[in-house]
């Protein structure tokens, strides 16, 4: 058994298919296989059952990863921790988020300031954050939704209103403000289920008692705007968003308040308890979130 197999088995479980597995490991498929089968020999019990060409993590996988996760993750934070010696000249922060556009600024000021420090900045679902960071694969994770996972902790960074994105020419459009009842029969642009602005609107609507009837998923904000503004139906966005000069930049549309409890964003800044956190990325922390506490 050796660090390479173990990581190549993590690959695995991860995505429980070779083929995916091997592509983003950049080896050829029978050499990882044949790791794999290794690997389960070493151990003496098989980690995947196999059904056809379909692999799935069975139980010893499933307490080998556990185990896998935490030893690999120790490692990675020495590696961190001896590389921190020497200084920011060679740090480097990992960062995973649900959308970049909420730290284009922080980011681009931190860099300024820090150009020694390398930023690696990865866009990912709720899902995949929470296994990059229990996995050690990134230092924090920026998300509007609670990650699951265990030993993780995080800061409540935000608390932002949600508005109302209304096509102009829409009955809505140029409101002040309009409510859930309003809203009855509206179409909606929203993300797939599983990001913030979907578990919101279904939040939402099955409190006022409605049907949440879903015109478009997208999976970026700009998108989403310009579905609503193509009359596609109404959508929700965090105020900074739709006030901020790129969202004006784009063909005009009207943004409502919404008078409904709980029509807020709230923004986490999640870590793995207990892991090493080098000087670049308690710095990068610092800054990004004074930088969101401050808007």
């Amino acid at each position: 058994m050796d660090l390479l197999s173990l990581r190549y088995f993590q690959a695995v479980a991860r995505h429980e298919h070779i083929s995916r597995a091997a592509e983003e490991l950049r080896v050829a498929q029978p050499s990882l296989s044949r790791t794999i089968a290794r690997l389960e020999a070493d151990v003496g019990v098989p980690l995947f059952d196999r059904h056809g060409r379909r692999i799935r993590l069975n139980q010893f996988g499933a307490a080998f990863l556990r185990r896998v996760n935490r030893a690999l993750a120790e490692l990675d934070d020495a590696r961190r921790e001896l590389s921190d010696a020497a200084g920011l000249a060679r740090g480097s922060v990992s960062l995973a988020s649900e959308t970049l556009l909420t730290i284009t600024e922080p980011v681009k000021s931190f860099i300024a300031e820090h150009p020694g420090v390398a930023v690696r900045l990865f866009q990912a679902t709720p899902e995949v954050m929470a296994e990059r960071l229990s996995e050690g694969q990134v230092d924090f994770c920026l998300a509007s939704e609670v990650l699951d996972g265990p030993g993780l902790g995080h800061d409540v960074l935000l608390r932002e209103e949600v508005l109302l994105a209304v096509p102009l020419g829409h009955r809505l459009a140029g409101r002040r403000e309009v409510t859930m009842a309003d809203l009855a029969g509206e179409p909606v642009v929203t993300t797939r289920p599983g990001i913030w602005q979907r578990t919101l609107a279904e939040r939402l609507f099955s409190e006022a008692g409605l049907e949440l009837v879903v015109a478009c998923e997208i999976d970026e904000p700009t998108t989403g705007i310009e579905m609503v503004i193509a009359g596609l139906g109404v959508g929700f966005g965090p105020a900074w968003y739709l006030h901020s000069p790129l969202a004006a930049s784009q063909l005009p549309f009207s943004p409502v308040r919404l008078a409904a409890p709980g029509a807020e964003r709230v923004l986490r800044l999640f870590w793995r308890e207990g892991a090493y956190v080098s000087e670049a990325a308690r710095r990068f922390r610092d800054h990004l979130t004074a930088s969101l506490m401050a808007t």
